[in-house]
């Protein structure tokens, strides 16, 4: 049966303020990050693997865990998802409990891998009783028997609002939503939020939306600062600071089973996980809209969104 959300002890639930609060004072707390957009193709992966290892540059204990299905996040990080004997599939099903499954990566974080076996695990959780809270039961055992545990868990969630979405956002304390600048992208914002809503209402009171983390930006576009200024008048989210600007960088690191960090860490994008990381650390992620700048693709100035309006579309 699920276990009442009041008697977790090791996995609290904080809004991102006191959060960070907490961190800043020195009080031990595991930020438990979910990174959901049920529109595929907007750099979910590529944010968890970037982002996990930026925070473990900062000496931060960090945790991945992929959701996914498809497994790209543990296929990105170098481990093959075949040859694997058990995975986040089995943790969810309660043969046996994560820190069995956790394996090691090269770019520092440590990983709760992924199979296609999990795509049967979604239909085998549907007849299950407590379903939502798999991951946050799993998670919560983990912590619990950790001398050390983890300062950040970062959750890679699938491309879906099914029951292993769900379990990822029941088990988090806050949600990010990358978004491509797309209008297409920006359709299904209101979905996943009315989504966040309900898991808010029945299954994880404590869960706060730190905001949209524009991805595979152009500022130089007319329209990518249409659609993201569109969110915010529409949905009220903040908007992350700074958006992570379109590069070849990203799709050539899966490759080398590593994050853009190692194989182009010097990079605008790579260095703006780095700062985006700093600001999650720091607890000051939002910028007002004119105070966001992006990072020109080719001279790799950073430039306000104020400057990029007065640049034509190329």
């Amino acid at each position: 049966m699920p276990r009442d959300r009041e008697t977790w002890g090791p996995v609290r639930n904080f809004s991102a303020t006191a959060t960070a609060e907490l961190l800043a004072s020195g009080t031990a707390v595991t930020r438990i990050l979910a990174i959901a957009n049920q529109k595929g193709g907007v750099a979910k992966t590529t944010t968890v693997a970037s982002l996990g290892a930026a925070l473990a540059e900062l000496g931060r204990r960090v945790l991945l865990v992929d959701l996914d299905p498809q497994a790209c996040l543990t296929f990105s990080l170098g481990l093959e998802p075949d040859s694997l004997a058990m995975s986040v599939h089995d943790v969810l099903l309660g043969r046996v409990s994560a820190s069995m499954v956790i394996q090691p990566t090269a770019d520092g974080p440590d990983l709760l891998p992924a199979t296609i076996d999990l795509a049967g695990g979604e239909m085998q959780l549907l007849t299950r009783t407590g379903r939502e809270y798999a991951l946050r039961a799993a998670l919560e055992d983990l912590l619990a028997g950790s001398s050390s545990p983890y300062d950040d868990i970062l959750i890679d969630c699938p491309p879906s609002l099914g029951v292993l979405t769900i379990n990822g956002l029941t088990a988090a304390t806050e949600v990010l939503v990358p978004l491509q600048c797309e209008t297409l992208s920006h359709r299904g914002v209101g979905q996943l939020l009315d989504t966040v809503a309900d898991v808010k209402r029945l299954t994880n009171r404590g869960m706060t939306v730190l905001g949209v983390l524009p991805t595979l930006y152009d500022g130089r576009t007319t329209h990518a600062r249409e659609v993201l200024a569109d969110i915010t008048a529409r949905y009220g989210l903040p908007v992350l600071d700074p958006p992570i600007a379109k590069s070849v960088r990203f799709a050539e690191a899966p490759a080398c089973g590593r994050s853009v960090l190692t194989t182009a860490g010097r990079t605008p994008g790579a260095m703006a996980y780095r700062e985006l990381a700093r600001r999650l650390v720091a607890g000051a992620l939002a910028a007002p809209p004119a105070e966001i700048d992006v990072v020109d693709q080719r001279s790799g100035d950073r430039l306000s969104v104020a400057a990029l309006s007065q640049v034509g579309e190329p």
